[in-house]
């Protein structure tokens, strides 16, 4: 153990922080702990024709049918009391969600990256750490799966209550406008998608060699504590391979009317966590050569 620590403390310390803005992260090509990844290719046609990738794409099918199966259904479970006293409560229901892709994410990691939302998807194809075939491929799978997740929970619930208890389709609430929605989905994916970045780094795993191990654990605590604090105005989406499974299942005005903000909301935010991982924390454009 000693020496394991001392291996990280002298990786960790190869780096130095006295260097130009924009060249800390990427400058020191000699000596380093780590193996930079390479760039994914944007399209692959061999990939088409691999049975891993079609695996990844099951996988994440049946990640997302689980995901909404346990996430839904407990909110159902909330909304059908009339005291929150009786049930979970908001608190819950975010660890419902955030415990599921814990779970989730730990157990497909190595067969699809453990995605289960196309926000996340999208940020690390703009990172170029998945082909456009693979993306657009796990994009349509997740959704697939978050569809037929909350089909079967309509099917337990019946119809009818299905209905009256609103589905778990996602809304901007009342008091709130649909500006404070889209900027909670931005924020809130933006928390989520960063945390992503930061939990796979491949700079980050060098130096703690725990890391690739426990990655699964903060990306479900962001996911808990984002619904935590977004549930009050838009449900919390953050994801929206879930907001259109639920949305197609309840299929009511409810479901649809801001159905938009819970796309473009985490499409922007994945898109500034990209940005912002790749740009300021890792300093990839800026990359010596």
């Amino acid at each position: 153990m000693e020496g394991r620590e001392e291996d990280v403390r002298l990786g960790a310390n190869r780096f130095s922080e006295r260097q130009p803005i924009g060249t800390a992260a990427q400058s020191q090509d000699e000596g380093k702990d780590y193996t930079e990844p390479p760039p994914a290719p944007f399209f692959e046609l061999r990939e088409l024709c691999s049975w891993s990738f079609y695996r990844a794409g099951i996988a994440e099918f049946m990640a997302t049918f689980l995901f909404l199966y346990i996430t839904i259904l407990t909110v159902m479970g909330v909304v059908k009391e009339n005291t929150k006293c009786r049930t979970v409560g908001i608190q819950g229901i975010a660890w419902a969600f955030g415990g599921m892709i814990f779970a989730l994410v730990y157990c497909t990691a190595g067969i699809s990256g453990g995605h289960i939302n196309p926000a996340v998807t999208f940020g690390l194809f703009l990172a170029r750490k998945l082909s456009f075939a693979r993306a657009v491929f796990y994009m349509a799978m997740q959704c697939l799966g978050a569809i037929c997740g909350a089909g079967v929970v309509k099917g337990f619930m019946g119809k009818t209550r299905y209905g009256l208890l609103g589905g778990g389709a996602n809304a901007v609430n009342p008091g709130y406008t649909k500006g404070a929605g889209l900027g909670a989905e931005i924020v809130g994916t933006f928390v989520l998608v960063y945390t992503v970045f930061s939990a796979t780094d491949a700079k980050r795993s060098a130096r703690d060699s725990h890391v690739p191990i426990l990655a699964p654990l903060p990306i479900g605590f962001a996911v808990f504590l984002v619904h935590l604090a977004t549930i009050p105005v838009t449900g919390t989406g953050i994801n929206p391979a879930r907001s259109l499974g639920a949305a197609i299942i309840f299929n009511k005005d409810k479901g649809w009317d801001d159905h938009w903000i819970f796309w473009v909301g985490p499409f922007i935010g994945a898109l500034l966590a990209a940005l912002y991982h790749q740009v300021v924390i890792r300093a990839i454009p800026f990359k010596s050569k």
